[in-house]
């Protein structure tokens, strides 16, 4: 019953957001995405547990600092935020992932940060924000808002036993 509750709720809060329309979330799409935090360890270092919790991965910046990178690691074209959120298709937690480059600039320099206050996504440069807590990366406001485009979503998938998780683009 609390779960039919939570998804009836969490559906009317997706249809009545602002740009409910027809999002676009595949403007920076095509790139290839593989971080692998499969093992307990790596995840345990690198992952995120609650929500809210994130953490972003740039090959080419060295993020996060210390991170094992190697030849079969792709950090898709602005790089990679990791996020524990709400996923609006299953109304659970767990964790999602998006490209950190903004849609509007369709650069791969002009990276998007997270506001501490709200753990919305924004642009430094158009400074459209961005839903990344609920599953879809969809726009809140800004320039994203008025154009439908949010953020592209990449697959995150767990391990099983090793108790970690694999971040893909396929």
């Amino acid at each position: 019953m609390r779960n039919t509750i939570v998804m009836v709720l969490l559906a009317l809060i997706v249809c009545l957001a602002p740009g409910c329309d027809k999002v676009d979330n595949k403007t920076v799409s095509g790139f290839q995405v593989r971080i692998n935090l499969g093992t307990y360890a790596l995840w345990n270092t690198y992952g995120v547990s609650g929500v809210g919790d994130y953490n972003m991965f740039n090959r080419g910046k060295g993020l996060p600092h210390n991170f094992p990178y190697n030849v079969n690691t792709y950090t898709g074209y602005g790089g990679v935020l990791l996020i524990m959120g709400l996923d609006s298709g299953t109304a659970s937690y767990m964790p999602l992932a998006y490209d950190l480059a903004c849609p509007v600039e369709r650069d791969a320099g002009v990276t998007l940060s997270i506001d501490p206050d709200n753990l919305e996504a924004v642009c430094p440069k158009c400074k459209s924000r961005y839903n990344v807590l609920t599953g879809a990366g969809g726009p809140v406001s800004g320039p994203a808002m008025q154009r439908k485009v949010g953020l592209t979503t990449y697959v995150v998938r767990s391990t099983g036993s090793s108790g970690g998780y694999i971040i893909t683009s396929y």
